[in-house]
């Protein structure tokens, strides 16, 4: 998050990323902590999936009141 900016509006503080308001709060060090917390995400790598993780399904037949599929 390079662009970003934290602006007072009455008793709020609202970050805005680019020219869009992304959130609202009461305190300007919570702001602060968030937009933290956000680009931290956003520099981790992602997880690998496996195969089991793409495909994660329900199989009715193994329930005992599960409704007739036509």
């Amino acid at each position: 998050m390079k662009n970003y900016s934290i602006v007072r509006i009455g008793k709020e503080y609202v970050v805005q990323a680019g020219e869009k308001s992304v959130l609202k709060t009461a305190s300007r060090r919570m702001a602060a902590r968030l937009i933290s917390d956000a680009a931290g995400l956003l520099e981790q790598q992602p997880v690998p999936s496996t195969e089991a993780d793409a495909s994660i399904t329900c199989d009715v037949s193994d329930m005992p009141d599960a409704p007739e599929v036509p």
